[in-house]
């Protein structure tokens, strides 16, 4: 065994305000409601802001569901470690599974508007052009690439400074857009309520794009190997990022349908936030709301580029993927062949986006397909919860509602969107979607077979002290006897 293979991660990198930046910056508030604002509104109107409201509640479900897991199993792979150990091997392998694909189909999602935004800040017809929106969406993922090949500090670092400035001009408009006076309709309470949502299948369907604005806030727990405090930090920082996120996108989504009007909103289908900032500010608005954007896709590619090269590199070291994605760089402490792998694949996707159709078209298929791909792996984390501490629900109150019932509803909340959502969207999004999926059948099998200890796993049980990184028998790891022996703090 090669040093290199044995090498873990860069311990206690990030403390506990990193990793709530990375948090917010994981949802992409800007990017969120610029992308899916006009795909969200497309499907339920109106009822756009209780869509975000209703899906808020079991999201944190699934984020009190990280946050109890993470407490009893500190892993790169966080879902993945989690599902395998407590429901199925299998299952855990298809909710890491769901996450590499969801998060590599982001690459071309995100990459599109950051090179759209980019060009959008000299000459907004530059943005339309798909093909050198590609080029420059490329660049700038070639760059977060780099930074996140560089290790885990210098990514916080980045990542603090576009985070910052993005959060900065949010907030100035959340304020301009209260006082604002010429609006295109007067707000109504009913559009928190169910009126607007025509049916079950509108409400599901308006649920899994609101379910993709929120998709994120994970890499946390994805983090968890390189943060101070792990067992507290991760899971603390993920419920703070969706409350944050949430606030955003409420307030923002309330003000597109009061001060836009619904031609305007269809028109600029990949930009909305920028028509909204040229409303509120004349002259100066849009552009702000543009740097936004563009810091906010950005940022946001580099919390997707972690997520998914770390539950490469957990699956590289559990040998259900091949073995060389578990290497360590020496010097940068990073997952470096699985980051130079989700690159080149990433590129390829890039040349093949071209052939899809405008940037708005390929925007409203990938992110319907990431919706189905994120309700899988999260509602098996919210189930995966409720069984490693089933032992302990009924001692109190608390236990039983953040433990349990609340977890299992989000997890119930997300299996429904998913099956409910699959009769509503494009042929191209269901086949991106479960394709992807069924995709992963085929590495599955192979290292089954090939006696991968991940599928006979030491089960997780929080009435128990637990080894709280697993690493297969003869790998050596800086992390792996890290937080040995600590008890859970529930």
């Amino acid at each position: 065994m090669s040093n290199s293979r044995a090498r873990g991660l860069q311990a206690n990198a990030l403390g506990t305000f990193d990793t709530v930046v990375m948090a917010v910056a994981g949802s992409a508030p800007a990017y969120s409601i610029a992308a899916s604002t006009a795909v969200l509104v497309g499907a339920v109107g109106l009822a756009s802001p209780a869509a975000l409201l209703y899906c808020a509640i079991p999201m944190l479900g699934i984020a009190l569901a990280f946050s109890y897991l993470s407490r009893i199993d500190v892993n790169a792979g966080a879902s993945y470690s989690w599902v395998g150990r407590t429901l199925h091997p299998f299952l855990g392998f298809i909710s890491g599974w769901a996450l590499v694909i969801s998060a590599t189909i982001f690459m071309v999602a995100g990459s599109l508007p950051a090179g759209s935004m980019t060009l959008a800040l000299f000459d907004g017809k530059l943005a339309d052009n798909t093909a050198l929106s590609t080029v420059v969406g490329v660049a700038w993922f070639l760059v977060m690439l780099l930074v996140v090949l560089g290790g885990a500090r210098l990514t916080v670092r980045a990542q603090l400074v576009m985070s910052g400035i993005e959060l900065a001009i949010l907030a100035l408009f959340a304020v301009l857009a209260f006082f604002h006076t010429g609006n295109a309709r007067a707000f109504d309470w009913s559009w928190l309520g169910f009126s607007h949502f025509h049916g079950v299948a509108g409400f599901a369907s308006g649920a899994l794009v609101a379910a993709f604005y929120y998709w994120g806030w994970d890499v946390t727990s994805n983090l968890s190997e390189e943060t101070r405090d792990s067992r507290r930090t991760t899971g603390l920082a993920g419920l703070i990022g969706v409350g944050i996120v949430f606030l955003l996108f409420e307030v923002f989504t309330i003000a597109v349908n009061v001060i836009l009007s619904s031609k305007q909103i269809d028109d600029n289908d990949a930009n909305v936030l920028a028509v909204l900032g040229e409303e509120i500010w004349p002259g100066w608005g849009g552009k702000l709301l543009i740097v936004a954007v563009m810091l906010s896709t950005i940022a946001t590619l580099e919390t997707t580029l972690i997520q998914v090269t770390r539950s490469l590199f957990a699956m590289g070291r559990d040998r259900t993927m091949p073995s060389a994605l578990g290497r360590v760089h020496r010097a940068w402490n990073t997952p470096w062949v699985a980051i130079v792998v989700v690159g080149a694949v990433a590129l390829a996707m890039f040349v093949a986006s071209n052939a899809l159709g405008s940037v708005g078209q390929i925007l409203s298929d990938a992110i319907s397909a990431i919706g189905l791909q994120i309700a899988v792996y999260y509602g098996l984390a919210g189930l995966a919860v409720v069984v490693a501490y089933r032992k302990m629900l009924t001692k109190s109150a608390a236990n039983f509602l953040l433990g349990g019932l609340w977890p299992l509803f989000g997890a119930l909340f997300m299996f429904w969107i998913f099956i409910e959502s699959l009769g509503q969207l494009s042929s191209a999004a269901v086949g991106i979607g479960i394709g992807g999926l069924a995709v992963g059948l085929v590495p599955m099998l192979w290292y089954w077979r090939q006696g991968s200890d991940y599928y006979r796993p030491a089960k997780l049980d929080a009435t128990r002290t637990v080894e709280a990184d697993y690493v297969p028998e003869g790998t050596v790891s800086d992390q792996s006897h890290l937080h040995e022996g600590l008890s859970t703090d529930f």
